[in-house]
């Protein structure tokens, strides 16, 4: 065991969770059985907090429609029908241990215990109960569930096997379990102590052995380093306050992202890997990009910043309010919102963008791109972040030596598509752009001309090299020489193309 050990001892909940386990398993509550009982309909009610269609699917269920009542929709049910469904847990234990409440002679349950499968089979999540399906005030304490923030974290972070990692601020615990698949040893930080109980329970109803330390920020593990860090931090932007600890930083605006980015570098191991959620202010007359990169160290990092969308302040409060369970437009919940406005007028901001962050460890300068990924796309940001930092390794090398892009031979990824998009004109159809997109990962696209065209067309891996391609096509062009400027406009074309993946030395 590293040092710093774990804080957490074994707490009641988690010492009935192999038992909890046996009875999931036994009736069959995994990710993809609920799918097949209660159909695509049925399920998509579910994500929408519609509990009528999900109930009446249920119905016929047995013993798994017993479990979705309790457990889903949070249905209020007769002790008999449950323990028969969670047998072997004793409901009595299951109360005391805080996993059930009484409700006359029936129970409900006290916890959100839901499956998920990111990939790696059913793990089941044990977090507090939301006002999906019974309308509630979160505490400040609440510990959230898998929500929207945590599945696209999920999604985006690399999965190629490490040693070791760090889930900074685990909340229930998912971005933990979520890396048992692919770590060899996983330590989990919060400083919410209900997190942490939550998260220890998580992980021994699935089975896992978590490091769980309690402490603010990096604090529990300085001094030590890690081969990939994962932090889903609380993140929103608004005043300097604390109303729930899943959310709220107590640093003004966009701090917590600063704080998070800023010093994840220090922790990493070298070539370590760090995926992060942030969010940043759009203040009037400055650009997002150069906010951002005045948070990284000037050494030692290979940063990608991918912006996934800019919100506006008004929708931005609003949707937060609801979050929270507070409707704006009670008295208390417009009292925050003008509170959380007004923080944003004195600073100037005109919108909020939220992203990924991923950061390699290099033993160099810093570099970093920023850009917007604002489109659509179905395929997970986790392998195509590594294979950037691989590709910006591979472009480095050519800053330092030109000759290495000169002397190398491309291929064309088999992804890529040449696009030609033409408008009606006077005399019929009229040329209007050429580009060239990736069909896979985060779909890129670049604008080109036909000097590039020409020059992609002859990109083989039995082929020439890129400076004998441009002699080609200078000749073409009517010159016995390849210019200076030819030849640089060529290079600064073919790094663009390598660095979103659209071509690739061999």
């Amino acid at each position: 065991m590293p040092p710093n050990r774990s804080t957490i001892t074994g707490s009641p909940l988690a010492a009935l969770c192999p038992d909890l386990r046996t009875a999931l398993t036994k009736v069959g509550y995994d990710a993809d059985t609920l799918l097949d009982v209660l159909g695509a309909g049925a399920h998509a009610a579910l994500s929408r907090s519609e509990p009528v269609p999900v109930r009446r699917a249920a119905r016929d269920a047995g013993e798994l429609g017993t479990l979705i009542r309790l457990l889903l929709l949070g249905d209020a049910l007769p002790v008999r029908e449950v323990a028969a469904a969670l047998a072997p847990v004793e409901i009595d234990r299951a109360v005391a241990v805080g996993l059930l409440d009484r409700d006359g002679d029936a129970v409900r349950a006290a916890l959100d215990l839901r499956p998920l499968d990111a990939g790696a089979g059913t793990r089941w999540i044990l977090s507090d109960l939301d006002d999906s399906m019974r309308r509630r005030t979160l505490a400040e304490d609440h510990v959230l569930g898998v929500g929207h923030a945590s599945l696209s974290l999920l999604r985006a972070t690399p999965t190629r096997p490490v040693g070791t990692v760090l889930d900074l601020g685990t909340g229930c615990g998912v971005q933990a379990v979520h890396a048992a698949a692919y770590a060899d040893h996983i330590t989990a930080t919060d400083v919410n102590a209900r997190a942490l109980w939550l998260a220890e329970a998580t992980a021994a109803l699935n089975d896992l052995d978590i490091e769980l330390v309690e402490g603010s920020w990096f604090d529990p593990v300085q001094g030590r380093r890690f081969d990939q860090i994962v932090a889903n931090p609380p993140f929103v932007v608004g005043p300097a306050r604390v109303e729930h600890t899943y959310r709220d930083s107590g640093l003004a605006l966009d701090g917590a992202s600063e704080l998070v980015i800023s010093q994840a570098a220090d922790l990493l191991a070298p070539g370590g890997t760090a995926a992060m959620l942030a969010a940043w202010v759009h203040v009037d007359g400055e650009d997002w990009r150069g906010r951002v990169s005045s948070w990284l160290p000037a050494h030692g990092v290979d940063a990608w910043v991918v912006q996934r969308d800019v919100a506006d302040p008004a929708l931005y409060v609003g949707t937060w309010l609801r979050d929270a369970g507070l409707d704006p437009r009670d008295a208390s919940a417009q009292a925050r919102a003008d509170e959380w406005l007004d923080a944003f007028t004195a600073a100037d901001v005109e919108g909020i963008g939220f992203g990924f962050v991923y950061l390699r460890a290099t033993d160099g300068p810093t570099e970093l791109l920023a850009e917007d990924l604002t489109h659509g796309f179905d395929d997970p940001l986790g392998e195509e972040a590594l294979r950037y930092f691989e590709r910006s390794a591979w472009l480095r090398a050519v800053a330092a030596d030109e000759n290495l892009a000169w002397s190398s031979r491309f291929v064309v990824d088999p992804a890529t598509a040449l696009e030609r998009v033409a408008l009606p004109g006077p005399e019929g159809w009229a040329p209007a752009v050429v580009r060239v997109h990736r069909g896979d990962g985060p779909r890129w696209q670049h604008e080109v001309d036909e000097t590039t065209v020409s020059l992609l067309a002859g990109m083989r891996a039995d082929g020439l090299p890129l400076y004998e391609l441009i002699e080609l096509l200078a000749l073409a062009h009517g010159s016995d020489a390849v210019t200076a400027e030819f030849a640089a406009d060529a290079l600064s074309v073919v790094a663009g193309l390598v660095r979103h993946g659209l071509v690739r030395p061999v």
